[in-house]
């Protein structure tokens, strides 16, 4: 089991280098929290996230998982092998996508997809940008008046300074609950060797974090500042709206995207503040990645399983 569990923490790690920047990018691009207080709390919250609210999450992903150590152990390499080459590319990609994506690539092999679980977290991975940029819209309008009400542009900076450490905060405890699921899911169940939920969210929580801690910061600014200039009020509505909608899906228990959540939420601010101020490049190349990702990520397992049973048949 010990070997296996390999494939969990390579995911968790490098699900933590690239779905930090969702929680504080903002934050750290707009120079309102230093990079190193934002890796710090992002791994604390991630863990008390994953330990506390990751279950549900757990539990749907469990349900469509093949109840084998080998398959998720080729599930979690495979997922892994995508999120840390895009991390690379400075790319924010889903995380839930490429784990589904190596769920299906090793269902193709054993013939045993389930396409009914599916459709649930198909259909959350289309909503959960729009979703989130609705909810940018609404906060906007809410804190907008209020933040105009401060005329002292020091108090007001410090208050948005504060917001933004909260904002990331619940942000990261909200990545935690929903996507421990993606790093462990695969490896809770009934089955010989599998573990149980409490000891998953455990392990998961604490390779995230550990990648948060390693390796984060490129994708923090693409996500930050090279895909609409935001300053700190934007910046702090943006994370907010990104923590409210990826905690409502983990109490859901479906594993969504962070990333598709942050970006959402920025494109919603970029359409507020003018469609202008969307860099359309660094935007096409994101929406690429989120296409390629499980594609890319079902190949590749296809291939690792294939080569396994063809060398060591089971």
């Amino acid at each position: 089991m010990s070997f296996y569990l390999l494939g969990a923490i390579f995911l968790g790690w490098s699900l933590g280098t690239n779905d930090a920047a969702n929680v504080f990018g903002t934050a750290v691009a707009t120079r309102s929290v230093k990079y190193r207080m934002a890796v710090i709390l992002t791994a604390i919250f991630v863990i008390l996230g994953a330990i506390i609210n990751g279950r549900p999450g757990i539990n749907t992903l469990d349900s469509i998982t093949p109840q084998n150590l080998l398959s998720a152990f080729v599930v979690s390499i495979s997922a892994g092998i995508v999120v840390i080459v895009m991390s690379f590319l400075k790319l924010p990609v889903s995380t839930s996508q490429a784990v589904i994506g190596g769920i299906l690539g090793v269902g193709f092999v054993n013939h045993n997809i389930e396409w009914h679980r599916l459709i649930k977290v198909g259909v959350c991975w289309v909503s959960t940008p729009i979703g989130a940029a609705i909810i940018s819209f609404l906060l906007y309008f809410i804190f907008r008046p209020l933040i105009n009400k401060i005329t002292n542009p020091i108090k007001r900076n410090n208050i948005l300074k504060i917001g933004l450490v909260i904002a990331g905060s619940y942000g990261a405890y909200a990545l935690g609950a929903n996507n421990v699921a993606n790093v462990i899911g695969v490896f809770v169940g009934e089955g010989n060797g599998m573990l149980n939920p409490l000891t998953a969210t455990i392990i998961g929580g604490s390779a995230i974090a550990f990648g948060t801690l390693t390796y984060s910061k490129k994708v923090m600014y693409t996500v930050g500042k090279n895909l609409v200039v935001l300053d700190s009020f934007t910046a702090f509505i943006a994370v907010l709206a990104e923590a409210i909608t990826v905690y409502i899906y983990a109490l859901i228990g479906v594993p969504v995207s962070t990333s598709q959540a942050i970006v959402g939420a920025v494109l919603g601010i970029g359409i507020l503040k003018g469609i202008r101020t969307i860099r359309k490049k660094t935007l096409r190349n994101i929406l690429l990645g989120w296409m390629a990702t499980p594609v890319i990520a079902a190949i590749v397992s296809f291939g690792i399983f294939k080569i396994i049973k063809f060398v060591k048949p089971y």
